[in-house]
């Protein structure tokens, strides 16, 4: 018992830190805030619930992640039985630093919404890696894939990104929502 309440308390001093890098990914799952914003508060139940699973002296943020996506995949699972629905969406998402200049709010828009757009397989991979930092192995440990299904994840994503860089600006305005 004494076991489960020093990784309790580890994992409860760490959370608050980690939060904003569990809600961006969740946000890249979900592609919707407001999800992202259950998704966390799902995760953060579920793992201090679960902490004495939790290596002590261990990185807790992969271990969280995984808790995540694995939320999140239930909850995919549990909708489209209930609805029958696909499990695409396009979200319309409005993110914005209100520090950076008009340019880089509407190029940030403009390149998280085709992120958005990539395959959830894709987007998850690329939030992992190019996001939160993650090397190929860890993210291949949070979603239990090959570290080679992780490259060619990626190899896809920019290939499918290298498309919308190409665009000339004036298409790339007019994709501005």
């Amino acid at each position: 018992m004494f076991g489960r309440k020093k990784s309790d308390r580890g994992l409860r001093q760490a959370l608050p830190a980690l939060l904003p890098r569990i809600w961006r990914f969740a946000l890249a799952l979900s592609g919707n805030p407001d999800t992202a914003d259950e998704l966390v508060q799902a995760t953060c139940l579920r793992a201090i619930e679960k902490a004495e699973q939790f290596r002590t002296g261990t990185n807790p943020l992969p271990w969280l992640l995984t808790i995540c996506r694995s939320i999140w995949l239930n909850q995919l699972r549990a909708a489209r039985i209930r609805a029958n629905q696909s499990l695409d969406a396009s979200p319309d998402l409005q993110i914005a630093d209100p520090g950076a200049d008009t340019e880089t709010n509407i190029f940030a828009r403009q390149v998280f919404s085709k992120v958005m757009e990539l395959p959830e397989a894709q987007r998850e991979t690329v939030v992992l890696v190019y996001v939160e930092g993650f090397s190929y192995r860890e993210a291949a440990a949070i979603l239990d894939i090959p570290v080679g299904t992780v490259m060619s994840r990626l190899a896809s994503a920019r290939g499918k990104l290298s498309v919308f860089a190409a665009l000339p600006e004036a298409k790339m305005k007019d994709t501005v929502r």
